[in-house]
């Protein structure tokens, strides 16, 4: 019986999803073919692949937007990932969409993501030659760090979903494109709820025009933006004109107000000094890098494992190796 559990579920997609899903069993498959599971389809076991890798893992000790901050209800990037899932799903369930496909891509979208958030993400732009995109490096880590250099081997759909997450041409599937709608519900929202606690913001400083046109609190904003997405749902993911006026305009609020406020950007400094110490240290002394980069030095050159290597390190952990590397050690008589 267990052997036809995955195509019984393939063949109920079929019945039960909008001719407009995604469907699993017409993927466009892997890099490197392998049997498929009976019991799950491929975008099932691309959900649980990316859970049970590592770099999800390190995602709970990874920056979302405050530097190490005092107080256990900040979000962090993992935090950060859930919610974003959590809304991803919740639109593309109402929609009859393939809510399989929406949890691998929402959940992977952020796994190549810097220590120190979008700070570390800036850094390492500077340091690498050709740039670095977090986004990009997403696609990296599950086609070719995770599992010691064997990557994840996921379907091309998640893969798609994750590359286009945030900027340049749209995911090919609508699935995709909600993720991509989701991360940025998520985020204003959550940077909203962080910043309130932070003291950085008062709630009442978001402009009353748009509150007014999308809601007097975080939950009557993400209900706002989930409706429209949903209702407005044609042959592609768009908002209400009027709400998405609104929603850019919250956009700017939050770049003006927090993303590039003072007080949030503080320790930034130190983080461009950090990791471009640590990288240039990494650079000339490569032996010290962990035997799971030799594959990549081999092939693709010690800067790009150091690129890979630094990106997956944690916030502590990059504090820590640094502390190793450049402060001194206390030593008696």
């Amino acid at each position: 019986m267990s052997e036809t559990i995955s195509k019984k579920l393939c063949e109920s997609e079929h019945l039960i999803l909008s001719d407009k899903a995604s469907f699993a069993d017409k993927s466009l498959g892997r890099k490197r073919p392998e049997e498929e599971c009976s019991v799950r389809t491929a975008y099932q076991r691309d959900r649980d692949r990316i859970i049970h890798s590592r770099s999800f893992r390190r995602l709970k000790h990874k920056t979302q937007v405050f530097l190490s901050p005092e107080g256990d209800h900040y979000r962090t990037r993992l935090t950060h990932t859930l919610e974003v899932s959590q809304i991803a799903r919740t639109i593309s369930k109402a929609l009859r969409l393939n809510e399989d496909l929406t949890e691998a891509i929402a959940l992977g979208h952020d796994l190549g993501h810097t220590p120190f958030g979008h700070a570390g993400e800036r850094a390492l732009d500077k340091l690498v030659t050709g740039g670095f995109h977090h986004y990009l490096q997403s696609v990296r880590v599950v086609d070719k760090i995770e599992k010691g250099g064997k990557g994840l081997n996921l379907t091309y759909e998640v893969r798609d979903g994750i590359a286009c997450h945030t900027v340049g041409k749209p995911a090919d599937t609508i699935e995709g494109r909600i993720v991509k709608l989701s991360d940025k519900i998520a985020y204003l929202n959550h940077d909203i709820d962080d910043a309130v606690r932070a003291g950085v913001i008062d709630e009442e400083a978001i402009p009353v025009e748009i509150r007014k046109v999308l809601g007097f609190s975080k939950s009557e904003r993400i209900n706002t933006l989930v409706m429209s997405a949903i209702n407005n749902f044609k042959d592609d993911i768009i908002l209400d004109e009027e709400i998405a006026i609104a929603f850019k305009q919250l956009n700017e609020f939050m770049f003006e107000n927090v993303y590039t406020n003072p007080v949030c950007k503080s320790e930034e400094i130190k983080v461009y000094d950090m990791l471009g110490r640590l990288f240039s240290y990494l650079v000339e002394n490569d032996e010290i890098l962990p035997h799971d980069y030799d594959m990549i030095k081999e092939s693709e050159g010690v800067e790009v494992a150091v690129k890979d290597y630094v990106a997956g390190m944690t916030d502590r952990y990059a504090v820590s190796i640094f502390e190793r590397l450049f402060v001194p050690k206390s030593w008696y008589f």
